[in-house]
Parts: C-alpha cells; structure tokens; sequence
C-alpha cells in the first residue's frame, strides 16, 4: 500500500490522520502483513540549483524519511526532480550526491523515473545512470534504490521490451514497481496513467516488466475502487 502524508504540492511537514497516529499504523498495518510505502510530495527537487526550492526540498525529504520510518515503511518514493534549463546536469547530479550526505537515511529511498522533461534527472536511462554514480560516492548509497514506473519509462521514451535489464545494469536493484498504463505515445513525455489494457503501452510488454523485476507492485491508475479491483485482477491473471 502506498501513500502521501501531506500535501503532494506543498511543503507542508508530513501528519498522521490515522486513528492511532503512527504507533497505530505500524501495528495495524504489521497485524495485517500489508507492507506500507510513502510517496514523497511531489514538489520535493533536490536536483535544482535554486536554493529557495532545493533547501527547503532537503528538509521536507528528512521529515518524510523520519515520518515513514517511524511507520515501518518499506521505502520513501522520491521522483528524481530536474535542473533549469540553462543548467549543467552535472550540478544536478551533484547536488543528488550532497542530498544523500545531508540526509539521514532511515529507511531505503527509492528514487522513481520521470515520464517527461528535457532537464529531468531521471527520464532518460543516461541520467539514471550519472545520478547514481554521483550516489556511488556516499556512505549510504546502499540504502538507495529504485522505484520504476511503467507509464513513465513508456512515456519518458524508455523501450519496456529492455527496460528492466536496462535499470538493473545501472542500478543493480528495483525494489517497486509502478505498474500504470498510459494514455499518451512512446515518448510523448506526458505523465497521464490509464487504467492497465487501456492505454497505449502493449499489455504483454506491460506484464512482463512485472514479471521481470520480481519486485513488490503499486498500481497507480485512475478511477475507485472498483477500477482498482478491476486492474489488481487483470494484472493478477497475468502474472
């Protein structure tokens, strides 16, 4: 199960609304051996070199470290973020490193691919690649892994027929899928997911990355419950 515990666009500090608070959480969520996930706010870029949004980007990831360690979470989802447009990527990759090092890791961070963006740190297989070599340097690249969404490898360009081994030769791990569909093209560079069998990606391709990873799955797609349901056994009956 995955979830945010604030405010996916702002910078508001992570809460707890569940009866219980985090205590009760952790306990019902261990009793019943439903493995928990927290997906950082979306506005967190710890890549940029704009200091007004990078400092107070480190700050909120502490505070979610902190809050998703203290549910027992199984991982910390953070989108790679992306520089300015006149920037070197180089900077952006470095200030990946100096997040790391300036960030008391609790629990595995799991840094997730991008679908769009020229400047984005993890869009392109590339960039992956140089954001964790630059990770490589620091004492706690080992609690650093990776979450691959299938909407945005399809949609950032990233060929699904490869894709796993192509993320495994780079970063030797995947420790979450984000199965989703998507409803835009190839590389199109537009995050829109689609209910799994209806959007554009080929729904073997879509399973078999799946199969492949051999890593826990979220489904991220549109619509309640009973789209939810629909999609778990539609994914189900091809796994």
């Amino acid at each position: 199960m995955q979830f945010f515990l604030g405010d996916p666009q702002g910078y508001q500090g992570p809460e707890f609304r569940y009866a219980g608070g985090a205590e009760g959480l952790k306990a019902d969520a261990d009793a019943a051996g439903i493995g928990l996930y927290v997906h950082a706010p979306y506005i967190v870029n710890v890549a940029t070199t704009n200091n007004r949004i990078r400092i107070p980007s480190r700050k909120l990831l502490q505070q979610h470290v902190d809050a998703a360690a203290s549910i027992g979470a199984q991982g910390l989802i953070v989108h790679g973020g992306h520089v300015n447009k006149d920037d070197d990527p180089e900077k952006g990759f470095d200030n990946w490193r100096k997040a790391i090092d300036a960030t008391d890791l609790k629990l595995p961070l799991l840094i997730e691919n991008t679908a769009g963006g020229d400047n984005a740190m993890t869009r392109y297989l590339e960039r992956i690649g140089r954001v964790w070599d630059a990770i490589a340097a620091t004492e706690q690249a080992d609690l650093v892994g990776f979450c691959l969404d299938t909407c945005h490898a399809h949609a950032g360009g990233n060929s699904l027929e490869t894709v796993v081994a192509d993320v495994l030769a780079i970063t030797g791990r995947i420790d979450l899928v984000h199965c989703n569909d998507s409803r835009d093209a190839f590389d199109s560079g537009a995050d829109r997911h689609a209910n799994l069998g209806a959007g554009k990606v080929d729904p073997e391709l879509l399973a078999a990355v799946v199969r492949d990873a051999g890593a826990p799955v979220v489904l991220e797609t549109p619509g309640g419950a009973d789209e939810h349901v629909a999609d778990a056994a539609w994914l189900r009956d091809r796994i």
